[in-house]
């Protein structure tokens, strides 16, 4: 499995940009499928981009066209591009990494708040 930290959360008015990072490190980072996920207090954590060890990529509905999942293996790092932020962006978003084999996604980070408010 791998160990997973993210950064780059913050405070941002409505309309502007982050950019998330999310650092792998304790084995083979170019093997795993990479996502972000978000969750707040009253739903449901929902995926919000993933992709794959190819660089296939697919994004949760409501983030379509304004966020950008991307990785840099050689980084062992992947990271979330957000532009166009609403205040329902509003979350904790969390990285997680999925074992070549397994059916979901194992290993979690500890998540970044994101707060899109004027």
């Amino acid at each position: 499995q791998v160990q997973l930290v993210e950064s780059g959360g913050g405070l941002v008015q409505p309309g502007g940009s982050l950019r998330l990072s999310c650092a792998a490190s304790g084995s083979v980072f170019s093997a795993y499928a990479m996502a972000w996920y978000r969750q707040t207090p009253r739903k449901q954590r929902e995926l919000v981009a993933a992709i794959s060890s190819g660089g296939e990529t697919n994004y949760g509905y409501s983030v379509k066209g304004r966020f950008t999942i991307s990785r840099d293996n050689a980084k062992r790092s992947v990271y979330l591009q957000m532009n166009s932020l609403k205040p329902e962006d509003t979350a904790v978003y969390y990285c997680a990494a999925q074992r070549p084999g397994d059916i979901g996604f194992g290993s979690w980070g500890q998540g970044t708040q994101v707060t899109v408010s004027s």
